[in-house]
């Protein structure tokens, strides 16, 4: 039997907040810095392949190859310049390094609009928060430079925590802070099987941000599916009685 509502975990990228433009943008104007003139779509492709093979090779940041989130995206930055034909090693690590501080920036990311107005209505609840999120040690730095760390009461990523969602246990490492039965607990995320199913499966009242209607045919409850933040709030009052 579901419990009364008491914390409410969350996903971050692409359910709190997004990149503010895309990758290829922001990987060219860095190249400018170094004198190199590209074409933003050639490395949007080539950072898709450079991004696909590094998760396949060093799932979760490389931790169990001896890597960690810093190291596992400058590899990621090199190996997608390389297929732009840039070969010097000099320019490729110091714009490795660079775009790895640069993500770090509040310019780098854009809030969505209903994002602070569910977070702060979740308090105004009486509900606890966290972040169970597949991100590196910097989500932290972001978080605050975006204005919304204050709103948790504590932060679960995948290369901290050495597990990655799907896996249930990034989920146990975050429900053994909540320190209340998965049934008193909910989660928010934008990802229909990391962030949905997997929630789910546990106990956890999952419910799916779908901001493009991508899963309106899908085997989501509608009051699980959200078009917009602004429908949680609708939703998690009748779950605290």
């Amino acid at each position: 039997m579901r419990g009364p509502l008491q914390w409410v975990l969350w996903d971050v990228k692409d359910t709190l907040l997004k990149v503010r433009r895309s990758v290829g943008e922001q990987y060219c104007k860095e190249a400018e810095r170094v004198g190199l003139s590209l074409s933003p779509a050639e490395v949007d492709a080539a950072f898709r392949l450079a991004y696909r093979n590094c998760s396949a090779q060093y799932p979760n940041y490389g931790l169990a190859q001896g890597l960690d989130g810093r190291l596992w995206w400058m590899r990621v930055v090199q190996d997608t310049f390389s297929r732009c034909r840039v070969h010097d090693p000099t320019l490729l690590n110091t714009m490795a390094q660079n775009l790895y501080q640069n993500f770090c920036n509040a310019e780098n990311w854009e809030v969505f609009p209903d994002s602070k107005k569910a977070l702060e209505g979740c308090s105004s609840l009486g509900l606890k928060m966290g972040v169970v999120s597949n991100f590196d040690r910097r989500l932290e730095g972001i978080l605050q430079v975006c204005g919304l760390l204050t709103h948790f009461n504590f932060l679960v990523t995948s290369e901290e925590a050495g597990v990655a969602k799907p896996n249930p246990a990034i989920f146990e490492q975050a429900l053994q802070k909540c320190g209340v039965p998965a049934t008193n607990v909910a989660h928010i995320g934008d990802h229909y099987v990391y962030d949905y199913l997997t929630s789910r499966a546990m106990g956890i009242q999952g419910y799916l941000v779908d901001r493009q209607n991508k899963h309106l045919h899908s085997d989501i409850h509608p009051k699980h599916r959200l078009s917009s933040l602004d429908e949680l709030l609708v939703q998690l009052p009748p779950l605290m009685h």
